[in-house]
């Protein structure tokens, strides 16, 4: 692990982050996210090097590929596949949680959206996040974990005439409660320790980054992101908001005033200053004669 991330990480040194992103994004989704069942571990194992390059890169590495996963997600659930493809996108969301990748308010967003809707398929994939991050969910929002179960309960009594079979609902409710109660015991299956090993493992590759950069969005926030921008990213491109500027044309970035030697932009290729936000930046830093000078420049 330690050496393809190292390699990953010269890649992004050596090119473009977006074509990084990319091709990453694509790499992964083709080996976590088919049409059949996907062994668990082998999906955490990939969602651990994305969040090794997204602590060690930066946190557009973790964004590019959770907005990728979540919009996928959205399209397979909307046209009802009948395959697993909607059960390995939403382990992929739960082992980002598990990696810190993203903070629970996205967890607790997808499910509620489940337990909102309450199908058969909802009650599976329900079953499927909680049983992969519940303890750690209640762990860092034990209120809102207590609010879902209500919610669920709610939910449970309302449809206690949908459903022939009522075992899958009793089962998710006892998980839910076992959940509460903090209760590992009640769960069939639950093995905490391979996240635990994986987890010591990141934290190992990622010595050298000890910021938090957990993703704090919504999942309506990443479905929404191109009429309201991708705020979380600094310097992404943003077409403005609908409420200010309906039209689609796009914010062009300004290039660095004046001109600049082949060797400030080496440099900065060097600080892996890979968009030209970053770029013109780093320039008009470089090539200021004082802070004034260079307040003055990054106005224009």
């Amino acid at each position: 692990m330690a050496s393809v991330s190292g390699q990953l990480e010269g890649l992004y040194m050596a090119h473009s982050r977006k074509d990084m992103n990319d091709t990453l994004t694509d790499a992964l989704l083709s080996a976590c996210a088919p049409d059949t069942a996907m062994p668990s571990r082998l999906v955490m194992e990939h969602v651990l090097l994305l969040s090794v390059l997204h602590h060690t890169v930066g946190v557009e590495v973790g964004a590019h590929f959770l907005e990728a996963v979540v919009r996928r997600f959205d399209a397979v659930y909307k046209n009802g596949g009948e395959g697993k493809e909607c059960e390995n996108l939403l382990t992929i969301v739960a082992h980002l949680y598990n990696f810190r990748v993203v903070q629970a308010c996205l967890v607790f967003d997808v499910l509620k959206k489940l337990i909102g809707t309450f199908t058969e398929k909802d009650i599976e994939l329900t079953l499927l996040m909680l049983k992969n991050v519940g303890f750690l969910l209640r762990r860092d929002d034990a209120l809102s974990l207590k609010e879902l179960i209500v919610e669920a309960q709610a939910k449970a009594s309302e449809a206690s005439g949908k459903f022939q079979d009522q075992t899958r609902v009793r089962f998710m409710l006892e998980t839910m409660l076992a959940l509460k109660n903090n209760d590992m015991r009640k769960i069939p299956g639950y093995d905490p320790e391979p996240v635990e090993k994986l987890r010591k493992l990141q934290r190992a590759l990622s010595a050298s980054s000890d910021t938090d950069t957990r993703l704090r969005i919504s999942w309506d926030g990443i479905l929404s992101a191109e009429q309201t921008g991708r705020w979380w990213i600094v310097g992404s491109a943003w077409s403005g908001a609908p409420m200010i500027d309906n039209s689609q044309q796009k914010v062009l970035e300004k290039q660095p005033s004046g001109t600049v030697s082949g060797k400030i932009l080496e440099l900065a290729r060097k600080q892996r200053m890979n968009t030209d936000v970053r770029r013109n930046i780093f320039c008009t830093v470089m090539t200021s004669e004082d802070f004034l000078d260079a307040f003055e420049k990054l106005l224009k």
